[in-house]
C-alpha cells in the first residue's frame, strides 16, 4: 500500500489538533498587555503543546519520507499515535487552566508518554513493512532520544506529586531535546 493517504490523513488530523488548541485560548478581559498576565500559564501550556505537535508532525513526515510501504499494522499504529495526539488539546487546556496542579500535570505527562510509545510502535510497524534492512531501520540507529524521552516523561509524572512545576520543566526540556536538529534521516536520504 502507498503512503500518500496515510500522510494526507495524518496531516489533516494534526492540523485539526492545532486548530482546536488555539481555539481553546480565551481572549483576555481588558485591552492592556497586563490583561495577558493571568493567561500566562495557559499561553505557556499552548506553546509547549504546539511545539510537541510540531515535533511529531516533523518527525512523522521524515519517517514517512524514507518509508516505502505501509501495512495494515502501520495504519492502525498511525491511528494509535493520532489518538494520543488528539488528547493534547484537552490536557493542554486542563494543565494551563490549573497552572501547577498535580493531577493535570501528571495526565499531561501520561499523554506525552503514550504518544512516545505510539510513535515507537508506528516506527516499528513501518520498519517491518519495509524490511529489517530498510532505510528507516538504518536511520533509527540506536535512537537515544527515543529511549530517553519515555524515561523523562516517567520522571516528570513522578515529579508531579512533589513539585508539578518541576515536572513541567522536564516536559519542556524533553521538547527542547527534540528541537535540536536530528540529521539521521537526512543522512540516509543523501546516501
Amino acid at each position: 500500500m502507498g503512503k500518500s493517504r496515510l500522510e494526507a490523513f495524518s496531516d489533516g488530523v494534526i492540523a485539526i489538533i492545532i486548530t482546536i488548541m488555539v481555539l481553546e485560548l480565551k481572549v483576555p478581559e481588558g485591552h492592556s498587555l497586563a490583561a495577558l498576565l493571568p493567561l500566562t500559564p495557559v499561553l505557556l501550556s499552548y506553546v509547549l503543546s504546539f511545539g510537541y505537535v510540531g515535533i511529531y508532525w516533523n518527525n512523522h513526515h521524515h519517517m514517512l519520507l524514507i518509508s516505502h510501504k505501509v501495512s495494515g499494522a502501520a495504519l492502525w499504529a498511525n491511528l494509535h499515535l493520532l489518538f494520543w495526539l488528539s488528547l493534547f488539546p484537552f490536557t493542554t487546556a486542563w494543565m494551563g487552566e490549573n497552572h501547577v496542579a498535580a493531577a493535570p500535570t501528571a495526565v499531561y505527562g501520561a499523554v506525552l508518554l503514550m504518544a512516545a510509545v505510539a510513535y515507537w510502535v508506528l516506527q516499528q510497524a513501518l520498519v517491518a513493512a519495509d524490511g529489517s534492512d530498510s532505510a528507516l531501520r538504518r536511520a533509527i540507529g540506536s535512537d537515544w532520544k527515543g529511549k530517553l524521552s519515555p524515561a523523562l516523561y516517567l520522571a516528570g509524572i513522578a515529579l508531579t506529586f512533589w513539585q508539578p512545576w518541576a515536572a513541567q520543566l522536564v516536559y519542556a526540556l524533553t521538547a527542547l531535546l527534540w528541537l535540536i536538529p536530528d540529521r539521521r534521516i537526512e543522512s540516509v536520504v543523501q546516501e
